[in-house]
């Protein structure tokens, strides 16, 4: 699935394309999608100006004056900027067309990806009003984990996880910061101390920063804008190795489900 960094990638590789561009065509070729697309919604946006792009934990929005369009990947989606002539392929569901030559292709072979449109107060809507702060935002801290967690049973994993306490730390992220910061992903969020809190928000600021530069994560079907692979799977240090020697200390990474979710980590390396 696109985590943050993926999604960001993304953002970045569309945004000279989109941003403050003229909407010239909308074709939907599949409208069942996560929620179905509104195509005649869409459609009557074409001539407005793409004012603003953003991302909003895994959301890409697109503003214009009236209305923002709002794009998620879903488990399996991609975005690519192509010209208007490329012929459409299997799973590509929606042409955002731009400036009469370039379209936003959404390829989605799961279908639990969405687009939909959004009236103002946007951030108030159902999908983005309950969400935590940004990783990288300055509203994101070590004294907000330390606070939010006193009382929390919840693996840390699971908590740092948790959209509503910060959005943007998915599995493999989630993974990667709990063995940089020393930190067993099964004890619970309440044992954890301010000091050792501070030590993992350092490490998921540090982790998705590098993942953003790198491009993201490839581990099945994420590519950047342009095609190109994300190259962040050359630097995993758990993730997806089980029973692979860990690289600091030897010790084989052990596996294990947490919220449904695998998870890695060296009982070496990371303390209880």
């Amino acid at each position: 699935m696109p985590e943050l960094p993926e999604v960001e990638t993304t953002l970045r590789g569309i945004e000279p394309y989109v941003d403050g561009q003229i909407l010239t065509d909308v074709v939907v070729r599949n409208s069942s999608m996560r929620w179905p697309i509104p195509t005649l919604e869409l459609k009557a946006l074409v001539g407005q100006r793409i004012n603003r792009l953003e991302r909003r934990a895994k959301y890409i929005l697109m503003h214009t004056d009236k209305g923002c369009i709002l794009l998620h990947l879903g488990m399996s989606g991609s975005l690519k900027v192509l010209d208007v002539t490329e012929a459409a392929t299997k799973h590509d569901h929606l042409d955002l067309e731009f400036g009469g030559h370039k379209v936003v292709r959404l390829n989605d072979p799961r279908r639990f990806g969405c687009c939909l449109l959004i009236s103002e107060p946007i951030h108030q809507h159902k999908l983005l009003v309950n969400l935590g702060p940004e990783p990288l935002s300055d509203a994101f801290n070590a004294e907000r984990l330390f606070k939010l967690s006193r009382g929390k049973s919840q693996a840390i994993k699971s908590f740092i996880m948790d959209n509503k306490v910060v959005v943007g730390v998915g599995n493999i992220y989630a993974s990667e910061s709990l063995f940089n910061a020393g930190i067993r992903p099964t004890i619970a969020a309440k044992r954890i101390s301010r000091t050792r809190y501070q030590a993992l928000f350092n490490e998921i600021i540090a982790v998705l920063s590098k993942a953003i530069r790198a491009g993201g994560t490839t581990l099945n079907d994420f590519t950047q804008a342009d095609g190109k692979p994300g190259y962040f799977a050359q630097q995993l240090h758990v993730y997806g190795r089980a029973g692979e020697p860990c690289y600091q200390c030897g010790s084989a990474i052990k596996s294990k489900v947490i919220s449904q979710r695998n998870t890695f980590y060296c009982t070496s390396c990371q303390k209880p």
